[in-house]
C-alpha cells in the first residue's frame, strides 16, 4: 500500500484558483495513480489544494467503467484488469498512451456535466488541431473520433481519445485518455467502450503517420486547454510514498 502527498511549487498547493499541471515522467502503478487521484480530488472539494492536470502513462492494463459488460472482456488474462469508478465500459491504458487525470471544480464552472464532457472533448479536439488532424465528436459515442472513410469506400471512424470522468462533491476526477503511439493491439482483449461495430476501430497519432513525442504532444495539449478551462502553470507530479 502507499500513502500519497503533493509535491508543490512554492505558494501553488494551497492556492485554490490555480490550476495545476503535472506530468510524471515513469509509469504509475495504477492503483497507485486512483489513490493519489481520488485524494486530490478530496482535498479540492475540501477547499484544502488547487485544481490539478495530471498527465502520465501507465504499464498494459484494462479499466472497467461503471457500464462495463463481463462479455466485453475477450482475453482477461492478458493483462491486469482494474475495477474503476468512472463512467464507461473496458478500456486499455499503456505505454504511448497520455493519461490525463483532470480533477477540476464545476461548483467553479457552472455544475453542468454535460457541458464539462463536451469541454473536454473540445480540448481534444483543438489539440489534434494542432497536428493536422480532423477529430470530430459523434452522437451516442463519447470520445473524439478520426473519419477514416476513403472515397467510395464503406464507412469507418476510429476512435483516438478516450473520456471516461466521475464527480463527487461537484469535483472531477480520472479523465482522458488519448492514443499517441500505443501498441493498437493491446485493444484486442476487450471490445473498447462497449462498440463491437465493425464500422468503428480504434486509433493513434502514430496509426495515422505522425511521428509526434510525448513531450510534443503535451505541448499542444498545454495550449489547448488554457484556451478552454484557464491557465495551467507547471508544478510536481503527486508523490507516491511508502508509508514509515
Amino acid at each position: 500500500m502507499f500513502r500519497t502527498g503533493f509535491s508543490t511549487v512554492k505558494g501553488v498547493q494551497n492556492m485554490t484558483d490555480t490550476i495545476g499541471w503535472a506530468v510524471s515522467e515513469s509509469r504509475v502503478p495504477y492503483p497507485d495513480a486512483v489513490a493519489a487521484m481520488e485524494a486530490r480530488a478530496e482535498a479540492i472539494a475540501r477547499g484544502e489544494a488547487g485544481e490539478l492536470i495530471w498527465l502520465l502513462e501507465h504499464d498494459p492494463l484494462y479499466t472497467a467503467g461503471t457500464s462495463a459488460k463481463p462479455e466485453d472482456l475477450q482475453d482477461p488474462d492478458r493483462f491486469p484488469v482494474h475495477a474503476t469508478g468512472r463512467g464507461g465500459e473496458y478500456t486499455y491504458h499503456g505505454p504511448g498512451q497520455r493519461v490525463a487525470y483532470v480533477m477540476l471544480d464545476l461548483r467553479e464552472r457552472g455544475r453542468d456535466a454535460r457541458k464539462f464532457v463536451r469541454d473536454l472533448e473540445q480540448w481534444i479536439i483543438d489539440t489534434l488541431d494542432a497536428f493536422n488532424v480532423t477529430g470530430e465528436r459523434r452522437c451516442g459515442r463519447v470520445g473524439v473520433w478520426v473519419d477514416r472513410t476513403q472515397p467510395g469506400g464503406p464507412e469507418r471512424e476510429d476512435k483516438i481519445a478516450a473520456i471516461g470522468v466521475r464527480l463527487r462533491r461537484w469535483v472531477s476526477f480520472h479523465g482522458i485518455a488519448f492514443n499517441v503511439a500505443p501498441d493498437l493491439t493491446h485493444f484486442g482483449g476487450i471490445t473498447p467502450c462497449g462498440i463491437s461495430d465493425p464500422r468503428y476501430g480504434v486509433t493513434s497519432l502514430k496509426d495515422l503517420g505522425l511521428d509526434v513525442s510525448l513531450a510534443d504532444f503535451d505541448s499542444a495539449l498545454h495550449l489547448a486547454f488554457t484556451e478552454i478551462f484557464g491557465d495551467a502553470r507547471r508544478i510536481e507530479a503527486p508523490v507516491l510514498t511508502q508509508p514509515a
